[in-house]
């Protein structure tokens, strides 16, 4: 039975919620596109069904072109859950990856009226108290309010401003919503349970596992009465695991995941300013070779590209491990759109250079959804955890050099400061 569809707006929050159901025993892929009935075919019978986009880092012209095949797709699948991924700390902008616009791209008449919106992760330090959302700076540091977060309140191109995630929503379109608060989850009592649900947006506070339990049961309950459409973090899928487990419809305890050492050179792709990433460079810089990407002439000239792509794959056919990192933004230089996009064909020519190389990152969400465009896989699996947050996946592709090439997929604030050593050494 499939009973979870998820649109993941940028690969690497696309790419976790794979991680946490494939981890939880369900059958799941990630498309990275709506599959052919032929490609769906030759995955076999799934419990969930993902796709990863870019919508993320995209007007909102250009979110409904994204969405609109995604839309169909789903809509032809009729799935109990259909769950509109958004980052865990929600930055969008009513001009750029616009949470509302994304949602109504998805929205069918056949779905309740209600909007559920699930406001944390507290597995990845991201928890929302009476209607406002916090959020670690680094992997079990402190809580931030998120208009205060030392990152994500200067966020380049989404900067957080407001922390009440209600206040929030209405700027971006979706006004009036309710709040299930900690309070009514810490009676676990059903009758307040539904009695907040109702028309419109639903925003539920989460600080704990249990608040994902009890939230998991309500949309579960409520799905099977009617198509439930859901926005959030990968926190949407923890919660309905927390109540399939407890009616023992998946195994109590999750898959391990260990991931074993890469056999032979690793190529990185940094392009995260976040200083979560530049701690997670400064620690792995004795393990990789490292490569400073003149982002604005790779940006202009395919000359400069191929150049830059000849030295990273020299190097890694050597048997030397590389990282190469974007410099920092230029005034009047590319925007952020246009370095993703040359990141994500710089990695493709260095892979098809360096064909040994069987396993690679990338660190940063937008940079990671067009890389793995450039690299054309139609399809991920899970292949493993090397943080919370951070799954190792395991290509799916029509070119024999792609098939089975690993890969890791880190958004900017995510990950311990060893990440990239792990992504080396494995985490056996």
């Amino acid at each position: 039975m499939l009973r979870l569809a998820w649109y993941g707006d940028d690969f690497t929050g696309a790419a976790d919620t794979l991680a946490t159901l494939a981890s939880a025993g369900l059958r799941s892929t990630l498309f990275l596109g709506a599959p052919t009935p032929d490609q769906l075919a030759r995955c076999g019978p799934l419990d969930a069904i993902g796709i990863a986009g870019t919508a993320r880092a995209l007007t909102s012209q250009a979110m409904r072109a994204e969405l609109a095949p995604v839309a169909a797709f789903f809509a032809a699948l009729a799935p109990p859950v259909t769950h509109y991924k958004c980052c865990s700390t929600f930055d969008s902008a009513p001009e750029v990856g616009n949470l509302a616009v994304g949602v109504a791209a998805l929205r069918t008449p056949a779905h309740d009226p209600a909007l559920p919106v699930l406001g944390g992760q507290p597995s990845l330090g991201r928890c929302c108290a009476f209607g406002t959302l916090f959020a670690s700076a680094e992997a079990g540091g402190a809580l931030h309010r998120i208009d205060r977060h030392p990152t994500m309140s200067r966020h380049p191109v989404t900067p957080m401003h407001e922390a009440d995630l209600r206040r929030h929503l209405a700027t971006l379109g979706l006004p009036g919503a309710a709040l299930l608060d900690i309070r009514a989850l810490d009676q676990a009592d059903d009758t307040a349970l539904d009695a907040a649900w109702g028309h419109g947006p639903l925003l539920m506070d989460s600080t704990h596992p249990a608040h994902l339990a009890r939230i998991g049961r309500l949309l579960w309950q409520r799905a099977l009465q009617r198509p439930v459409l859901a926005l959030g973090a990968s926190s949407v899928a923890q919660a309905l695991i927390a109540h399939w487990q407890a009616l023992g419809e998946v195994p109590a305890v999750a898959l391990p995941g260990t991931v074993p050492a890469a056999e032979g050179p690793v190529f990185l792709l940094v392009g995260s300013q976040s200083p979560v990433t530049a701690a997670q460079v400064d620690t792995a810089a004795a393990a990789f070779d490292t490569v400073v990407l003149d982002m604005p002439a790779l940006v202009d000239s395919d000359s400069a590209l191929a150049a830059a792509a000849a030295q990273c794959a020299d190097r890694l056919q050597a048997g030397r491990s590389v990282l190469a990192r974007t410099g920092a933004p230029v005034a009047g230089g590319p925007g952020a759109l246009a370095v993703a996009q040359a990141g994500g064909r710089l990695l493709a020519q260095v892979l098809q250079r360096a064909p040994q190389v069987r396993r690679a990152g990338v660190a940063g969400g937008d940079s990671a959804s067009f890389a793995l465009r450039a690299l054309g896989p139609w399809a991920l699996r899970w292949a493993g955890t090397l943080a919370p947050g951070v799954p190792l996946l395991e290509a799916i592709s029509e070119q024999p050099a792609q098939q089975g090439l690993t890969l890791m997929l880190k958004g900017g604030q995510m990950g311990p400061r060893d990440i990239f050593l792990r992504l080396l050494h494995g985490t056996g």
